[in-house]
């Protein structure tokens, strides 16, 4: 099994801490200022890195949505007009890319196409996540490969054997997986997080888990299944307008959720049985008969 994947400023797997995105996306809902507002939750909460979505809405829309009406805060305008509106550019990545390092973040993307891969090797991204919806999308997985960068694959919405095709095309080296369920919100029937420690098993490289499931509960008990980095989307507001929003976490929320993995790391332990040292002095007062 590989032991560890250095991305950024940070290692995952390994003895190293969970390794905590927060998963901006288009929360940003097309401003710089409230991604930065975002970043701020990021950093103050503990995270080590924030991503973002990258598309070139003309190739990642598909055809049957692109005239589809859709009610913005800027009017009603097209589903493609609405894409355009949201997508950040050079400018404002180069402008996150400064906040995300004076914050100590790591910063990356899912690029929903291939120019969109371009477009991020421009910037110099410090890896790729790949959004569960792009599993099967083997031309695009490949230039990402090329690129030699660290990749985190999310596997909702697929097969056992597209996860083994997308894997077989990015190779192990360099390589994250999580485990997702694509439901939003998510409900706890459809978590299936005993598919951790399958994907572990298959593929011996570092696992972890994004959830969109409402709450803590699942992201932590992931957590203590062995989930070496969880990814959780983030907002200011669940009630903001945007598809995502809903299914995020509040600053509070997401405070919460790193302390509580940091916990949960403490209590971990190492698997070797020992007697400690606040065991000693009940030891001297409970125990009868001696070994």
């Amino acid at each position: 099994m590989t032991n560890s994947v250095r991305i950024g400023k940070h290692e995952i797997g390994g003895d190293a801490p969970v390794y905590v995105i927060a998963e901006i996306g288009l929360n940003h809902n097309g401003s710089v200022e409230l991604a930065k507002q975002l970043i701020d939750v990021a950093a103050e909460a503990g995270c080590q890195a924030v991503k973002f979505q990258k598309r070139t809405p003309e190739i990642a829309t598909p055809e049957h949505m692109k005239q589809t009406p859709r009610e913005t805060p800027w009017g009603t305008m097209t589903y493609l007009e609405y894409r355009y509106k949201v997508e950040f550019e050079q400018e404002e990545y180069t402008e996150i890319s400064k906040y995300c390092d004076e914050k100590g973040l790591d910063w990356f993307a899912s690029p929903w196409d291939e120019p969109s891969v371009d477009f991020l090797e421009s910037m110099d991204v410090c890896a790729y996540k790949i959004a569960s919806a792009s599993v099967t999308d083997l031309g695009m997985l490949a230039k990402i490969k090329e690129t030699g960068k660290p990749v985190i694959l999310s596997t909702g919405m697929s097969t056992i054997e597209q996860i083994d095709k997308a894997v077989e095309t990015l190779g192990k080296d360099n390589l994250v997986i999580m485990h997702a369920t694509s439901t939003y919100p998510l409900p706890p029937e459809e978590a299936n997080l005993r598919m951790i420690d399958t994907l572990k098993e298959r593929y011996g490289v570092p696992t972890g888990y994004s959830g969109h499931e409402p709450g803590l509960q699942i992201s932590l008990a992931a957590v203590a299944l062995g989930a070496v980095t969880v990814e959780r989307h983030i907002t200011l507001d669940r009630t903001m307008w945007g598809s995502d929003h809903a299914a995020s976490l509040e600053p509070g929320g997401l405070k919460h959720l790193v302390r509580d993995i940091r916990i949960i790391e403490t209590a971990l332990g190492d698997g070797v049985k020992k007697v400690f040292p606040g065991e000693l002095a009940p030891l001297s007062k409970l125990r009868r008969v001696g070994a």
